[in-house]
């Protein structure tokens, strides 16, 4: 029961990683905080959770509903804690052909909706003596290819932010920190190309067998894998931890596939096959 107490603020609670994580909060001891643009999902989450998570619908693209989402914490008691995770994946369009509105669109959902949440959390933790926020970065944040350019971009931003924040804030006793998912079993991935249905299950599927191929981990990422991230990273185990970011990745970060597949031989083992043999 590490956060026995304690508010904790979930955005994006309604799927995915986000109701994994607030049902982890809530398991924990914490009371939640939940928004979410999904109305029916969040109010399904609150109303199975026994009291222990409430519902505020919440469309972080818009300041004035993050601004009442954490009066609603501050309300309760808090907020202690803050999980800015809310996301989709926005623009697909590579760089050459992106137009400025849809660019906009995403930065204003994966980047300015962080900024803006620790804006408006930060001073109601300052004067509770502190607090812990982390971030939803990805692993997309770190080289090309996990996502597309707009969304990459957006999840470098947030890494970046997540330290200055650290910087900004660390006078006031809160700490900031970031989880970078690599694939996970969620449905982000058919949402951004608009599937629905039977077309979203083949979907997700199909992710589930990749994620599997690219990764040392042989199994796919779940929602609970980043929850159970975010609740150390909240959490008192943390304390001396802010200002940095945690991969949970499966490992597909830790190099190309012959580092870590020995049926794939390298570039060295490669041309070492094509030496005469002595």
């Amino acid at each position: 029961m590490r956060f026995s107490g304690k508010i904790a603020v979930v955005t994006g609670a309604a799927s995915g990683i986000g109701r994994a994580s607030a049902l982890r909060f809530a398991e924990e001891g914490a009371t939640v905080i939940a928004g979410d643009v999904d109305a029916v999902g969040g109010q399904e989450l609150a109303d199975t959770s026994n009291g222990r998570i409430r519902f505020r619908r919440t469309d972080v693209t818009r300041e004035e509903d993050i601004v009442a989402l954490l009066a609603a914490a501050e309300a309760a008691g808090g907020p202690d804690i803050l999980f800015n995770n809310a996301g989709a994946g926005g623009l697909r369009a590579k760089i050459d052909e992106i137009d400025g509105d849809g660019w906009d669109r995403t930065m204003d959902l994966l980047l300015k909706s962080v900024a803006l949440g620790i804006r408006h959390a930060a001073p109601l933790m300052a004067k509770k003596g502190g607090g812990a926020i982390v971030n939803t970065a990805s692993v997309a944040a770190l080289a090309a290819g996990a996502a597309p350019t707009a969304y990459s971009v957006a999840k470098a931003g947030v890494l970046h932010l997540t330290k200055l924040a650290a910087a900004d804030l660390a006078k006031d006793n809160i700490r900031v920190n970031a989880v970078l998912p690599g694939f996970i079993m969620t449905n982000i991935f058919a949402s951004a190309v608009g599937l629905e249905g039977a077309a979203r299950e083949q979907a997700n599927a199909m992710i589930g067998h990749v994620s599997q191929q690219v990764q040392p981990i042989r199994r796919s990422g779940r929602p609970e894998d980043i929850a159970a991230a975010v609740a150390f990273l909240a959490s008192n185990d943390a304390s001396f931890i802010t200002g940095t970011h945690i991969l949970v990745d499966g490992g597909m970060s830790v190099g190309p596939r012959h580092s870590w597949d020995p049926d794939t031989p390298g570039l060295f083992e490669a041309l070492a096959s094509l030496a005469p043999a002595a």
